[in-house]
């Protein structure tokens, strides 16, 4: 019966798969020791070396090290409690492998430069706490001191970034490439004055709902424009902004006239930076939010047929 016989080590190797050479250097270590000798002196293994040199062949694969085997197998530690220790530390290792492949990938994509890469990849490796500081200091100096509405607070709330804790490659990119945009003066100015004009359009006494129904009626008004191939230029656009300049003209609570014409454009043109698209990509990217819809398109056409009329 196998519980009574005994394996000299090219058997046990023929049996486990191991080489004969693993299994005396598992044996030098007293990972797998014999117990007992042949006449002739070679070691002598019993059937409960086999199941040992398996376990060991799993936590070697699993990359545990030969001290911490050891103990496993001699029941010096608990099996569940070494497994969820290493898991752990592969959790850290796989984040770190993640961050470096999407660093590399971003650099071979855009062709970075030296000075580049190596911000992308501090970027990369911020701590939580250092994430959330860079966040945080965005937001304030985008909304600091505008007021604590809801309406900011909702605002605030969309432009917040939440990577996860096991964030895949892409949500790591997008959080590099938002922060970058977050630490850029130009486009935190830029954010800044969309926010002023919106808090000064409040106090002049309308609506909370500016934000969402001025884009709105932008889109409905100059989307199937631009779709038709109407140009802005062409008598057909009369209609359109006579609509968003009454629109704006109700906002305003002002007549519709040239001084509401050219805040219109200012208005207009504060959300055509083409950084203010990529932000919320960026941000449904990270968020594991759905694709937004970019309404550039419509915002430049709106724009441009406002500007050829108040050069007339």
């Amino acid at each position: 019966m196998d519980g009574d016989t005994l394996y000299s080590i090219g058997e046990l190797a023929r049996r486990t798969g191991l080489t004969v050479k693993t299994i005396r250097f598992y044996s030098d270590r007293g990972i797998v020791a014999p117990v007992d000798r042949s006449p002739a002196g070679y070691r002598l293994y019993d059937i409960d070396a086999v199941a040992r040199l398996e376990l060991v062949r799993t936590l070697r694969d699993l990359g545990l090290d030969l001290p911490t085997i050891r103990r496993v197998v001699d029941r010096e530690l608990s099996l569940p409690e070494v497994a969820a220790a290493h898991a752990e530390a592969l959790a850290v290792q796989i984040r770190v492998l993640r961050l470096r492949h999407a660093v590399l990938t971003a650099v071979a994509e855009r062709a970075l430069t030296a000075e580049e890469t190596d911000l992308m990849h501090k970027l990369a490796q911020l701590s939580e706490d250092e994430r959330q500081r860079l966040i945080g200091d965005f937001l304030d100096a985008v909304f600091g001191g505008l007021g604590a509405d809801s309406a900011f607070a909702g605002v605030r709330r969309s432009m917040t970034p939440e990577i996860p804790d096991n964030p895949e490659t892409q949500q790591i990119q997008a959080w590099v490439q938002w922060a970058e945009l977050a630490l850029d003066p130009d486009f935190r100015a830029s954010v800044r004055r969309m926010a002023e004009d919106h808090a000064a359009e409040q106090a002049q006494g309308d609506t909370m709902r500016l934000r969402r129904d001025f884009a709105a009626v932008v889109r409905d008004q100059a989307g199937p424009a631009l779709a038709a191939g109407i140009t802005p230029a062409s008598h057909q656009a009369d209609p359109i902004v006579a609509a968003l300049a009454a629109h704006y003209a109700h906002v305003l609570g002002r007549p519709d006239d040239a001084e509401l014409r050219r805040l219109l454009l200012l208005r207009l043109d504060s959300v055509t930076d083409p950084r203010w698209d990529r932000h919320f990509q960026l941000l449904a990217v990270i968020n594991g939010w759905p694709a937004p819809e970019s309404l550039a398109p419509a915002f430049d056409w709106a724009a441009e047929a406002v500007r050829v009329r108040m050069d007339r």
